[in-house]
């Protein structure tokens, strides 16, 4: 068995379960470590099947607690190296990760924790560094991408590769031009190291997805820029016009901002 929960997504806070009957990957920790326990308990998991703790970037709303359930879970954390220099300059994380507990990954490395194959690559993005992951499970492909600001070459390739695949939706463009944001973050946002929007989302599951694919999450909706049916609806109307149906060809599902989604079986 291979599950996948979603324990929040977007910029309250990121926080990604992937685990086996005997052992689970975090991947990113960006949500408080009292909800995160609360999470646990609902699903009736023990905190202590974290063996191991993956992280994409060193943004607040995705390391927020990584030093907690390190240090208190004596998990490793496995990010490159620019990462855990931002997490140690980042005031918004409170604990730091301890050295011994640091494993430095560069982006390109392939390793492996425990059942988990796992295969790093670089995703752009306005942070000190930012790495996608392919984690495979037996014959099961795991791919999350996450705060992309563009869809590069090598990433092409994994979305191709996937079988469930996790892919940023995080704004609609007329919202985000005509929404509440100052012209700077307008810009931010929608340039070539910021967010994906949803119609690009669409657009590189159109032209990249293949025949395997089995479930897409879109994940990192903006709050002010984005609505999940708006995204739905957006991704499902640009695929149907490529003849692909969500639902049919693949699953399609939105993950909830602020509490958990899930969990879903990956077989």
């Amino acid at each position: 068995m291979l599950e996948f929960i979603s324990f929040g997504s977007g910029s309250s806070g990121n926080c990604y379960l992937l685990r086996t009957q005997t052992e689970g990957l975090l991947i990113d920790a960006g949500v408080g470590m009292r909800t995160l326990k609360k999470y646990f308990r609902d699903f009736g998991i023990n905190l202590s099947d974290i063996q191991y703790v993956l992280v994409t970037h060193d943004h607040a709303d995705h390391v927020k607690s990584v030093g907690s359930i390190s240090n208190d879970l004596h998990v490793p954390v496995y990010a490159t190296a620019d990462v855990f220099r931002g997490i140690e300059h980042n005031y918004c994380v409170r604990r730091k990760v301890n050295g011994a507990s640091q494993h430095i990954i560069t982006a390109g490395a392939s390793f492996r924790l425990g059942p988990f194959r796992v295969k790093s690559f670089t995703v752009p993005h306005d942070s000190n560094d930012n790495v996608g992951y392919r984690i495979t499970c037996g014959n099961t492909v795991f791919c999350l991408m996450t705060d992309v600001g563009h869809v590069t070459e090598e990433m092409k390739t994994y979305i191709g590769e996937a079988d469930y695949l996790v892919l940023e939706a995080n704004h609609d463009e007329e919202m985000l031009r005509g929404g509440p944001y100052s012209d700077y973050l307008k810009v931010r946002v929608g340039g070539d190291n910021g967010h994906l929007s949803n119609r690009d989302c669409a657009q590189a599951l159109a032209d990249y997805a293949s025949p395997r694919l089995k479930h897409v999450w879109l994940c990192h909706l903006s709050e002010e820029n984005n609505h999940p049916e708006l995204a739905r609806k957006t991704v499902e109307m640009i695929l149907r016009s490529h003849g692909i149906v969500a639902g049919k060809d693949f699953q399609l599902d939105v993950l909830k901002r602020k509490t958990p989604s899930g969990p879903f079986t990956l077989e």
